[in-house]
């Protein structure tokens, strides 16, 4: 055993004599050096903003922050009643669901109930102006077996009976809230195969880190159009999705499609009295041009 560890400490040495820190910080490096720390939990695309003051826990299949470290409960205080606070949660999942309007709502009524309040039917949700709330329930078992909370957003009308629906949920219902709706939907069928790339193996990525140094010993014009080449490994998927399985399904009888956006849809919170100022400063409306 002290064998083992002398020769992991003397691994260690040798390895951190490879790269200096400047190598280390070259672009390439740091994509393929977060890319491997993302195997078990996914980053937040305001990963790195939030890790350099937050204390991150590892949650669901991705890494959030937790707490900040310096004492910032009253500027964010501050912000939510004076200016605006913005959050990310885009570790929420996003349920899509696409087909004819009857055909959707004649199974979504079966896993809500009026008597709890709004139901995917409201009259203002329905015609994508306003975001709804309720609790989800297993098909025909309301007051019982809840699945959870949700949120959903309808897409406004554009004159045909297809509509499409968001459905978000917090990824620790998300596969019983899934399968629930895989199951009235009679979706067993996968739509497409999604998976558009394999992961790299670690033989591959050894020979990616092999290019990777030869690179390095360039001159660094050359490094520049050097990184072009060299393939980057990508993250498929996310914490809560497998990556080697479908993710698109679709019924053969109704055509109804559901399809998993976790990650693909981000989701963010704006809280305080300027949240509406700020949107507006941020998004500008483009120009429509008529051919």
């Amino acid at each position: 055993s002290e064998k083992q560890a002398e020769k992991a400490v003397h691994q260690k040495k040798e390895q951190s004599k490879t790269k200096c820190r400047k190598a280390r910080r070259r672009h390439i490096n740091l994509v393929a050096e977060f890319n491997h720390r993302q195997r078990k939990n996914v980053w937040l695309e305001t990963h790195i903003w939030h890790a350099k003051r937050f204390h991150m826990v590892k949650k669901w299949g991705y890494c959030l922050g937790n707490s900040p470290t310096e004492k910032s409960y009253r500027a964010c205080y501050r912000a939510m009643t004076k200016h605006c606070l913005l959050q990310d949660l885009s570790y929420y999942c996003c349920l899509e669901l696409k087909g004819k309007e009857n055909e959707l709502l004649k199974q979504l009524a079966r896993i809500c109930s009026i008597d709890t309040g709004l139901t995917f039917q409201e009259a203002s949700c329905l015609s994508g102006r306003f975001e709804g709330f309720l609790n989800l329930y297993r098909a025909d078992r309301y007051p019982e077996d809840m699945l959870g909370p949700v949120t959903f957003i309808w897409k406004p009308r554009d004159g045909s009976e297809n509509r499409q629906l968001w459905i978000w949920v917090h990824p620790a219902l998300k596969q019983d809230i899934l399968r629930e709706l895989k199951a009235i939907f009679q979706c067993s069928e996968p739509e497409e195969v999604c998976i558009t790339e394999p992961v790299i193996t670690s033989i591959q990525e050894d020979k990616q880190v092999e290019v990777v140094m030869r690179l390095g010993n360039k001159r660094k014009k050359e490094d520049k159009e050097g990184e072009k080449a060299v393939p980057v490994k990508k993250i498929i998927g996310d914490g809560t999705r497998d990556p080697f399985q479908s993710y698109s399904w679709i019924a053969r009888t109704t055509g109804i499609a559901i399809s998993d956006r976790s990650m693909e849809i981000l989701r963010y919170r704006l809280i305080g009295p300027l949240s509406s100022s700020v949107l507006t400063e941020t998004l500008k409306s483009a120009s429509v041009q008529t051919v």
